[in-house]
């Protein structure tokens, strides 16, 4: 991808035009109402310069896997309504995004003017990212603006197709997460540590191999340093664990040694006979774990190592929590390493970038998401972009010109 050729709006003039900007308006909603609204907290600035400078905005968005039919459930109208509180003040609905309804719509606003159209994914042409369906969208406006990086991994109509149909920009936010996961991994300085947890092994078996040849430490926490630990030798008793991936952990260590790379797994665990809130759990060493112990955390040994490692760095990228933070009290080791790097942070020592669901859940529960200098909120277009892969809502960007 050419990032270069990557353009945004700020020295075009948009007054008096439609801007249809694809956001990720995907958030949680009970009971009719939006449970979550960060994701529409991080939208809102970008939406109050491209206002306050004239433009029209027309938000496009997906909201949860209709399949292509319209289901009232999945509505983005209770979103539209949340959207409107955030920015103070009306937010036009559209009972569609194409056709007449959205036509509508758009053609009542004016200058400086906010609508939402309902559900992209209501049409099977959004997720096929047919043509046809993307100029119907193109036809509703007179720049494209991408601001939905967590829907980047996506080659959908709404975030691939509809680039080529109209002059196209990335938005503030887009660039944001850009720059942050270049700063982590294109440019970083260095030292650089990566933290890279989850279960199983086999779903990051493409972020792990992609780090080693950009990182300096590559930290591997929850289940799946079990199996890391198997390929060491040590028995991880009934803990989660991936046997037939013990080659392929051999494989990436032996990678890391010829790329200078060091990896840290585990000193000392906590362990429990059972996996449930308030269990009997204990620390233990590496040797000591039993047939019946399932490993559920990292010990404060590992914690203290760890923090060491993360004091001698300058850069640090944070994917997957060390242990099941989720279920008390096996949080203790994750959020004892991300205190450890807020402090370093917030001292001016270490960039951190941080990213995933898990990992931004985990950030929020130890409270120090704002201490670091950035945590996004893309969760899949993260995890592709840690594993070297071409985001084709980023490529379509990079290849058309505005």
């Amino acid at each position: 991808m050419q990032l270069s050729n990557l353009k945004t709006t700020d020295e075009v003039d948009i007054e008096g035009r439609t801007l249809l900007v694809r956001a990720d308006l995907n958030v949680p909603v009970k009971d009719g109402k939006v449970s979550d609204a960060t994701r529409l907290e991080r939208i809102v600035p970008g939406i109050r310069d491209w206002t306050a400078r004239g433009a029209r905005v027309v938000l496009l968005s997906h909201f949860g896997r209709p399949k292509g039919k319209v289901v009232p459930e999945m509505s983005l109208r209770p979103v539209a309504e949340r959207l409107g509180q955030l920015l103070g003040r009306d937010v036009v609905f559209g009972e569609d995004c194409i056709g007449p309804a959205a036509r509508r719509v758009v053609d009542g606003l004016s200058d400086g003017d906010v609508c939402v159209l309902e559900n992209l994914r209501f049409h099977p042409g959004e997720e096929a990212n047919d043509r046809a369906f993307a100029k119907d969208l193109a036809a509703l406006g007179d720049f494209y603006v991408n601001d939905a990086f967590s829907a980047a991994h996506r080659a959908h109509a709404s975030t691939e197709a509809l680039a080529f149909q109209l002059p196209a920009f990335a938005g503030p936010l887009m660039m944001e997460e850009i720059a942050a996961l270049q700063t982590a991994l294109e440019a970083p300085e260095r030292p650089v540590a990566a933290v890279v947890g989850g279960a199983k092994v086999s779903s990051k078996i493409p972020v792990l191999s992609n780090l080693i040849g950009k990182v300096d430490h590559l930290i591997i926490g929850g289940g799946m340093a079990n199996t890391f630990l198997l390929a060491d030798g040590f028995e991880v008793g009934a803990s989660l664990a991936e046997p037939d991936l013990v080659e392929e952990a051999r494989r990436i260590v032996a990678a890391a040694d010829a790329a200078g790379c060091e990896i840290a797994l585990p000193s000392d665990v906590v362990v429990a006979k059972e996996f449930k809130a308030g269990a009997d759990a204990r620390t233990i060493g590496l040797a000591d774990v039993a047939g019946d112990d399932i490993i559920l955390d990292v010990g404060p040994e590992t914690v203290e190592r760890l923090s060491e490692v993360l004091a001698g760095c300058k850069t640090l990228l944070w994917n997957g929590p060390l242990g099941a933070f989720e279920i008390d009290p096996f949080g203790d080791g994750t959020f004892m390493l991300a205190h450890r790097a807020a402090e370093l942070t917030k001292a001016g020592r270490l960039v951190t970038v941080a990213g995933g669901g898990d990992t931004v859940a985990a950030l929020n529960a130890a409270g120090v998401t704002g201490d670091y200098t950035y945590v996004s909120s893309a969760g899949g277009a993260f995890l592709e972009w840690l594993e070297g892969k071409t985001l084709p809502g980023v490529a379509a960007l990079a290849r058309v010109t505005a």
